[in-house]
């Protein structure tokens, strides 16, 4: 995906029928542009707001509107369907329910995170999914970043060596530990986490054992990781910090070598590279054949990359749930069993004081 070029919707020849589920703001901006890069047929689209419904299905060629969406699952019988909704009163998922629902009528499902709203829910849909014979992927949108797509790349080649340590930087804050029991206090976090967790794991696999310290000021956290490898990371959610700031840092420490991502577009390779003579240099340029590399978007010509829906892995996405279906196989991100590991993270952050240690994988599992 990363350098091939883009085909667009007109260009296929097999298509997926695809039925969508939900008619917002975020949907609006970030899911229904991405099938102009697409192989889907949209038929219809469902909303409990009927007149939103018709209107997205003018905007977005849909042939039909739904208020009920098990009415349109047994009508359309699509091939696959895409959910992007909101929570119940209780704090509970919608989207879990609906995609049981239409893993039962017989269609491959594509949801927004988070998936669910605790890990028993995940293993149901992983059930279901399994009995069903459809598949379920989960809008992992940060390993679909062209910039984190990279950094794993560069992790994977034997230069690199061993990944031994991470440090990931988030804006997010967590409430006190008396109220997590309440879920309906829990869905900023439980929405957000997915985004980190999403990178901590696809990087570095999984968590091992984990514990963490809050600050009472603005409900930041810095959390100390080991993972089931040994290697060791930081996870630093930096409620408090400026809204004109950067979001977020990613760093992967190697052998000799670390990976660096900014603000999710910018990437620094730092290769292995010999010391100059201590006290001896003269310069701080490294040879060319060791210098570190640099990749980040120009911003200037009218490319695809430069749409936020590409380096903000919308298409990717979208597009690798879609040729997964096509191709009878399974989705290798964005997968219930990754969406399971960040539920497994959640829920120790729900269950856990602050000082305490957590385990979330044993060794073996």
């Amino acid at each position: 995906m990363q350098n091939m070029p883009v085909k667009y919707n007109f260009e296929y020849d097999e298509k997926l029928k695809v039925c969508f589920i939900g008619a917002g703001g975020h949907s609006y901006r970030n899911i229904y542009p991405t099938f102009q890069y697409a192989p889907v047929e949209l038929v219809a689209i469902c909303d409990v707001n009927g007149e939103r419904a018709e209107t997205y299905a003018r905007q977005f060629g849909a042939k039909s509107a739904y208020t009920d969406h098990k009415e349109m699952l047994e009508k359309e019988k699509p091939d696959a369907v895409f959910i992007v909704t909101a929570y119940h009163p209780d704090g509970r998922v919608q989207a879990m329910d609906i995609a049981l629902d239409a893993l039962h009528a017989g269609a491959h499902v594509w949801m927004e995170k988070p998936t669910a709203a605790s890990a028993e829910e995940v293993k149901q849909l992983m059930r279901t999914s399994k009995e069903r014979n459809r598949f379920v992927m989960t809008g992992l949108k940060k390993v679909f970043f062209p910039a984190v797509a990279k950094a794993k790349e560069i992790m994977s080649s034997p230069e690199f060596g061993t990944p031994s340590s991470i440090y990931v930087r988030y804006p997010q804050n967590i409430p006190e530990f008396p109220h997590r029991s309440d879920l309906t206090r829990m869905t900023g976090f439980l929405d957000h986490i997915y985004h980190p967790a999403s990178i901590i794991h696809f990087l570095m696999g999984k968590i091992g054992r984990m514990s963490y310290l809050r600050e009472p000021f603005n409900g930041g956290t810095v959390t100390n990781i080991q993972f089931l490898s040994g290697a060791v990371g930081t996870l630093h959610m930096t409620a408090g910090s400026s809204v004109a700031s950067p979001l977020e840092r990613l760093e992967v420490i190697g052998s000799g070598c670390n990976v660096v991502v900014d603000n999710g577009v910018k990437v620094t390779y730092y290769r292995k590279s010999a010391l100059p003579p201590y006290g001896r240099a003269a310069s701080y340029i490294v040879d060319d054949q060791t210098a570190p590399l640099h990749w980040e978007p120009e911003y200037s010509l009218g490319q695809l990359y430069n749409k936020n829906i590409f380096y903000l892995g919308y298409v990717p996405e979208v597009l690798h749930f879609c040729e997964s279906v096509l191709a009878g196989s399974p989705p290798q991100k964005g997968t219930l069993e990754d969406s399971l590991e960040i539920m497994k993270l959640f829920e120790a952050y729900r269950n856990t004081p602050e000082g305490a240690a957590a385990v979330i994988n044993e060794k073996g599992e």
